[in-house]
């Protein structure tokens, strides 16, 4: 009974860690290396969403999505919903899409933890091959 006790102690915070997406990020940008936002991944109905919860550059607390369409054109950047609708695949969250409020294009989207506190956030497309990789980094 011990060793299964022990065993359990050890396999459950692993599968915890290879599930764990939610909660809040900081993002850096991809061309300057310099942190860019906050972002909170929460989950709805069984899929997973990302907010901008704050932006870090200097003057941009208030920046709009002028090059959005739809219903987030002009709309503050802050608050703004960024990741839509991904599922749980095996290690990954894939099947929805992302906004990039620089451009306001989207894009498909996949997720997956690298390590503990580092998300692989790919957006792409077609096919994932064609797309850019940014790394998100877990805040405490």
């Amino acid at each position: 009974m011990k060793s299964k006790l022990s065993l359990l102690l050890i396999i459950l915070p692993l599968f915890s860690f290879s599930q764990n997406v939610l909660g809040k990020w900081k993002t850096i940008d991809d061309v300057t290396g310099k942190e860019k936002s906050i972002i909170e991944i929460y989950q709805k109905n069984g899929k997973v969403y990302a907010k901008i919860l704050k932006l870090l550059t200097p003057g941009d607390e208030n920046k709009v999505c002028d090059e959005c369409e739809g219903d987030n054109k002009g709309k503050p950047i802050v608050g703004m919903v960024i990741i839509n609708g991904l599922s749980k695949d095996d290690e990954e969250w894939n099947g929805g899409t992302i906004l990039d409020p620089k451009n306001g294009k989207v894009y498909k989207c996949y997720i997956t933890l690298e390590q503990k506190n580092k998300l692989k956030v790919r957006g792409y497309i077609g096919f994932s091959l064609i797309g850019r990789t940014q790394y998100w980094y877990r805040l405490d």
